[in-house]
Protein backbone atom coordinates (compact mmCIF):
# COMPACT_ATOMS: atom_id res chain seq x y z
CA UNK A 1 0.00 0.00 0.00
CA UNK A 2 3.26 2.50 0.96
CA UNK A 3 4.31 2.14 -2.76
CA UNK A 4 0.71 2.66 -4.35
CA UNK A 5 0.25 5.58 -2.12
CA UNK A 6 2.99 7.10 -2.78
CA UNK A 7 2.34 6.89 -6.57
CA UNK A 8 -1.01 8.12 -6.13
CA UNK A 9 0.33 11.52 -5.05
CA UNK A 10 3.04 11.88 -6.80
CA UNK A 11 0.66 11.34 -10.36
CA UNK A 12 -1.69 14.20 -8.44
CA UNK A 13 0.98 16.63 -7.26
CA UNK A 14 1.40 19.81 -9.48
CA UNK A 15 4.81 20.89 -7.59
CA UNK A 16 6.72 18.40 -5.52
CA UNK A 17 9.77 19.25 -3.89
CA UNK A 18 12.58 16.92 -2.31
CA UNK A 19 13.87 17.74 1.03
CA UNK A 20 16.98 15.45 1.71
CA UNK A 21 19.81 14.59 3.84
CA UNK A 22 22.72 11.30 3.91
CA UNK A 23 19.94 8.61 3.65
CA UNK A 24 19.66 9.74 0.12
CA UNK A 25 23.29 8.87 -0.75
CA UNK A 26 23.99 6.35 1.52
CA UNK A 27 23.06 3.58 -1.27
CA UNK A 28 25.86 4.87 -3.67
CA UNK A 29 28.77 4.03 -0.64
CA UNK A 30 29.02 7.43 0.81
CA UNK A 31 28.56 6.74 4.74
CA UNK A 32 25.69 8.85 6.92
CA UNK A 33 26.49 10.41 9.84
CA UNK A 34 24.87 9.25 12.51
CA UNK A 35 23.65 6.05 11.38
CA UNK A 36 24.88 2.79 13.65
CA UNK A 37 28.03 2.46 10.79
CA UNK A 38 28.30 6.43 10.07
CA UNK A 39 30.88 8.62 10.71
CA UNK A 40 30.07 9.10 14.12
CA UNK A 41 30.15 5.87 15.44
CA UNK A 42 33.48 5.56 14.46
CA UNK A 43 36.63 6.08 16.12
CA UNK A 44 39.08 9.13 15.55
CA UNK A 45 41.69 11.69 17.69
CA UNK A 46 38.47 14.01 17.87
CA UNK A 47 35.04 13.22 17.14
CA UNK A 48 34.00 14.55 13.36
CA UNK A 49 31.41 17.05 14.84
CA UNK A 50 35.28 18.79 16.22
CA UNK A 51 36.86 18.20 13.25
CA UNK A 52 34.10 19.97 10.84
CA UNK A 53 33.73 23.22 12.79
CA UNK A 54 35.46 26.75 11.75
CA UNK A 55 37.52 26.82 14.63
CA UNK A 56 39.25 23.54 14.44
CA UNK A 57 39.82 24.30 10.66
CA UNK A 58 41.50 27.14 11.80
CA UNK A 59 43.22 25.53 14.78
CA UNK A 60 44.16 22.70 13.35
CA UNK A 61 43.81 23.02 9.70
CA UNK A 62 46.29 20.09 8.42
CA UNK A 63 44.36 17.72 10.71
CA UNK A 64 40.90 19.13 9.18
CA UNK A 65 42.07 18.07 5.80
CA UNK A 66 43.36 15.47 6.70
CA UNK A 67 40.17 13.86 7.66
CA UNK A 68 38.34 15.44 4.48
CA UNK A 69 40.84 13.89 2.31
CA UNK A 70 40.06 10.51 3.98
CA UNK A 71 36.15 10.91 4.81
CA UNK A 72 34.28 13.62 2.85
CA UNK A 73 35.68 12.89 -0.31
CA UNK A 74 33.97 10.20 -2.63
CA UNK A 75 34.66 11.03 -5.82
CA UNK A 76 34.23 7.75 -7.53
CA UNK A 77 30.86 7.34 -6.03
CA UNK A 78 27.59 7.61 -8.73
CA UNK A 79 23.97 8.62 -8.50
CA UNK A 80 21.40 5.52 -6.97
CA UNK A 81 17.78 4.94 -8.40
CA UNK A 82 16.76 8.14 -6.12
CA UNK A 83 18.89 10.44 -7.52
CA UNK A 84 17.81 9.57 -10.86
CA UNK A 85 14.27 9.46 -10.08
CA UNK A 86 14.42 12.39 -8.83
CA UNK A 87 16.31 13.91 -12.11
CA UNK A 88 13.96 12.17 -14.21
CA UNK A 89 10.29 13.72 -12.06
CA UNK A 90 12.05 17.28 -12.73
CA UNK A 91 12.06 16.60 -16.33
CA UNK A 92 8.43 15.30 -16.48
CA UNK A 93 7.70 18.66 -15.18
CA UNK A 94 6.78 17.35 -11.56
CA UNK A 95 9.22 18.45 -9.47
CA UNK A 96 10.22 21.87 -9.03
CA UNK A 97 13.18 21.38 -6.74
CA UNK A 98 16.28 19.22 -5.12
CA UNK A 99 16.69 20.99 -1.41
CA UNK A 100 20.01 18.52 -0.33
CA UNK A 101 22.05 18.89 3.19
CA UNK A 102 24.45 16.51 1.19
CA UNK A 103 27.72 17.67 -0.38
CA UNK A 104 28.51 14.96 -2.68
CA UNK A 105 27.14 16.82 -6.11
CA UNK A 106 25.43 13.43 -7.14
CA UNK A 107 21.92 14.77 -7.71
CA UNK A 108 23.67 16.95 -10.43
CA UNK A 109 25.36 14.39 -11.83
CA UNK A 110 21.95 12.18 -12.30
CA UNK A 111 20.93 15.03 -14.23
CA UNK A 112 18.90 17.41 -11.38
CA UNK A 113 19.29 20.89 -12.91
CA UNK A 114 17.46 22.80 -9.56
CA UNK A 115 19.12 21.98 -6.82
CA UNK A 116 19.92 24.08 -4.00
CA UNK A 117 23.03 22.56 -1.35
CA UNK A 118 21.91 23.91 1.97
CA UNK A 119 25.44 22.46 3.16
CA UNK A 120 27.58 23.58 -0.20
CA UNK A 121 29.72 21.02 -2.31
CA UNK A 122 32.73 19.40 -1.82
CA UNK A 123 32.96 19.53 -5.42
CA UNK A 124 33.90 23.81 -5.43
CA UNK A 125 37.11 24.82 -3.59
CA UNK A 126 38.36 27.88 -3.41
CA UNK A 127 41.30 30.08 -2.39
CA UNK A 128 40.64 32.53 0.79
CA UNK A 129 43.05 34.86 0.02
CA UNK A 130 42.56 35.00 -4.18
CA UNK A 131 39.16 33.06 -4.48
CA UNK A 132 40.66 31.27 -7.31
CA UNK A 133 38.30 27.81 -8.06
CA UNK A 134 40.09 24.13 -7.56
CA UNK A 135 37.83 21.20 -8.23
CA UNK A 136 37.41 18.24 -5.89
CA UNK A 137 40.06 15.80 -7.86
CA UNK A 138 42.88 18.79 -7.18
CA UNK A 139 42.27 18.67 -3.55
CA UNK A 140 41.92 14.92 -3.25
CA UNK A 141 45.82 14.89 -4.72
CA UNK A 142 47.03 17.83 -2.51
CA UNK A 143 48.78 16.42 0.68
CA UNK A 144 48.85 18.60 3.83
CA UNK A 145 47.34 22.03 4.29
CA UNK A 146 46.47 23.31 0.41
CA UNK A 147 47.75 26.14 -0.93
CA UNK A 148 46.77 28.23 -3.84
CA UNK A 149 49.73 29.64 -6.05
CA UNK A 150 49.01 33.08 -4.48
CA UNK A 151 49.99 31.45 -1.16
CA UNK A 152 46.82 30.96 0.60
CA UNK A 153 44.74 27.94 1.51
CA UNK A 154 42.33 26.34 -0.48
CA UNK A 155 38.85 25.37 1.41
CA UNK A 156 36.23 23.44 0.58
CA UNK A 157 32.59 25.65 -0.21
CA UNK A 158 30.96 23.46 2.35
CA UNK A 159 29.44 24.64 5.49
CA UNK A 160 30.75 23.95 8.38
CA UNK A 161 29.93 23.68 12.03
CA UNK A 162 30.04 27.38 13.37
CA UNK A 163 29.81 28.37 9.84
CA UNK A 164 25.96 30.23 8.52
CA UNK A 165 24.62 28.74 5.55
CA UNK A 166 23.99 30.69 2.65
CA UNK A 167 21.40 33.31 2.74
CA UNK A 168 19.96 32.80 -1.41
CA UNK A 169 20.35 28.92 -1.32
CA UNK A 170 17.74 29.79 2.12
CA UNK A 171 16.23 31.58 1.09
CA UNK A 172 15.28 30.28 -2.41
CA UNK A 173 14.57 26.64 -0.22
CA UNK A 174 12.01 28.59 1.74
CA UNK A 175 10.54 29.79 -1.58
CA UNK A 176 10.10 26.12 -2.99
CA UNK A 177 9.14 24.49 0.14
CA UNK A 178 6.07 27.03 0.58
CA UNK A 179 5.21 26.70 -3.25
CA UNK A 180 4.95 22.87 -3.01
CA UNK A 181 1.52 20.98 -2.94
CA UNK A 182 3.81 17.71 -1.91
CA UNK A 183 6.84 17.91 0.26
CA UNK A 184 8.98 14.31 -0.06
CA UNK A 185 11.71 14.75 2.76
CA UNK A 186 13.79 11.12 2.29
CA UNK A 187 17.26 10.07 3.79
CA UNK A 188 17.69 12.25 7.10
CA UNK A 189 16.60 12.24 10.21
CA UNK A 190 15.95 15.99 10.62
CA UNK A 191 18.18 16.53 13.39
CA UNK A 192 20.77 18.95 11.87
CA UNK A 193 19.20 23.00 12.19
CA UNK A 194 18.79 25.75 10.76
CA UNK A 195 18.30 23.10 7.39
CA UNK A 196 15.59 20.88 9.07
CA UNK A 197 13.58 23.94 10.18
CA UNK A 198 12.71 24.44 6.81
CA UNK A 199 10.00 21.94 6.69
CA UNK A 200 8.05 24.61 9.08
CA UNK A 201 6.91 26.75 5.57
CA UNK A 202 5.49 24.14 3.92
CA UNK A 203 2.01 24.74 3.25
CA UNK A 204 0.96 21.93 0.84
CA UNK A 205 -1.60 19.36 1.27
CA UNK A 206 0.84 16.28 1.14
CA UNK A 207 3.82 15.76 3.34
CA UNK A 208 5.89 12.36 2.74
CA UNK A 209 8.34 10.99 4.77
CA UNK A 210 10.63 8.06 3.78
CA UNK A 211 13.21 6.61 6.40
CA UNK A 212 14.97 3.69 7.55
CA UNK A 213 14.79 5.66 11.09
CA UNK A 214 12.23 7.75 12.76
CA UNK A 215 12.00 11.50 12.31
CA UNK A 216 10.44 14.30 14.26
CA UNK A 217 7.80 14.82 11.09
CA UNK A 218 6.57 11.38 11.17
CA UNK A 219 3.43 12.16 13.00
CA UNK A 220 2.52 15.01 10.52
CA UNK A 221 3.43 12.80 7.40
CA UNK A 222 0.33 11.81 5.06
CA UNK A 223 2.50 8.93 4.29
CA UNK A 224 5.37 7.59 6.29
CA UNK A 225 7.36 5.17 4.33
CA UNK A 226 10.56 3.07 6.09
CA UNK A 227 13.11 1.65 3.45
CA UNK A 228 15.64 2.55 1.63
CA UNK A 229 14.67 5.56 -0.56
CA UNK A 230 16.37 4.39 -3.91
CA UNK A 231 14.46 1.28 -3.66
CA UNK A 232 10.94 3.37 -2.73
CA UNK A 233 11.88 6.04 -5.44
CA UNK A 234 13.11 3.82 -7.85
CA UNK A 235 9.77 2.45 -8.49
CA UNK A 236 7.42 5.81 -8.82
CA UNK A 237 6.46 6.49 -12.29
CA UNK A 238 6.32 10.17 -13.48
CA UNK A 239 2.89 9.25 -15.27
CA UNK A 240 -0.15 7.01 -14.19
Amino acid sequence: MNGSGLQSLVEKAERIVFFGGAGVSTESGIPDFRSVDGLYHQQYDYPPETILSRSFFEANPAEFYRFYRAKMLFLDAKPNAAHQKLAELERCGKLTAVITQNIDGLHQMAGSRHVLELHGSVHRNYCQRCHHFYDARWMLQTEGIPVCDCGGIVKPDVVLYEESLDSEVLNESVRQIARADLLIIGGTSLAVYPAAGLIDYFQGQNLIVINRAPTPRDRQANLLISGNIGEVLGAVRCGS
